[in-house]
């Protein structure tokens, strides 16, 4: 790169003060997040990612160095975004995988939604959900929003499994009823503003890497 295409110190000087900006917006944020999955959080997060990476760009560019931080994410793996500038519209796509680790408390809870008198449960009488998994599930998610269930699952004899968000930008809102015969049918990578993904597997790579420092510093 040549001199003239080169970043001022000053451009320099105010990436990181960005950065530094975008860090204590990141940390408050997490301090008042309403749940595990706030999206006020997970926008934090992109903005702190974002001015990091102009940081360590103009950083190199001028001063030939880089940062050792890297905020790890599966945007990577999306094409680029080729959807609206200015979306009018939005579609927000919610996968979550639960494993059904306790069918007698799930059958229970379920049991006291469809029949929360419990002198009535006691005697038998009122509805009753019997012993049918699939029945139950239907009587849970027909009581409580997602949300609440993602936040609650153990009491539900849930386990959680990989979860999945994806922010889908448009030129305008479908017509009513339009796609509800095939929700996810219609998702393109390329409309996506944002994605955020929670797994186990990230926990996993980072032990990896620890166990790996470890072996190295022992040899």
């Amino acid at each position: 790169m040549s001199d003239a295409a080169q970043p001022t110190a000053a451009e320099v000087r105010a990436a990181a003060d960005a950065v530094k900006a975008a860090l204590d917006h990141h940390l408050a944020a997490v301090e008042h997040r309403s749940g595990d999955d706030d999206p006020a959080v997970y926008e934090a997060f992109n903005a702190l990612a974002a001015a990091a990476e102009v940081y360590d760009e103009l950083l190199y560019d001028r001063y030939d160095e880089v940062t050792p931080f890297e905020i790890p994410g599966v945007d990577d793996s999306l094409p680029p975004y080729g959807g609206p500038e200015d979306p009018k519209a939005l579609s927000v796509l919610i996968r979550r995988d639960y494993a059904v680790v306790e069918p007698p408390r799930l059958l229970a809870q379920a049991q006291r939604i469809a029949n929360p008198d419990p002198d009535r449960r006691a005697n038998g009488t009122g509805a009753v959900v019997g012993a049918s998994v699939h029945a139950a599930l239907g009587v849970l998610f027909g009581e409580y929003e997602p949300d609440e269930i993602a936040s609650r699952h153990q009491e539900f004899g849930l386990e959680e499994g990989d979860s999945t968000l994806w922010v889908s930008a448009a030129e305008e809102l479908p017509e009513p009823g339009e796609w509800l015969s095939a929700p996810f049918d219609e998702a393109d990578p390329q409309l996506v503003v944002c994605r955020f993904d929670v797994s186990s597997v990230f926990d996993e790579d980072e032990l990896d890497e620890e166990l790996d420092d470890l072996a190295t510093e022992s040899s």
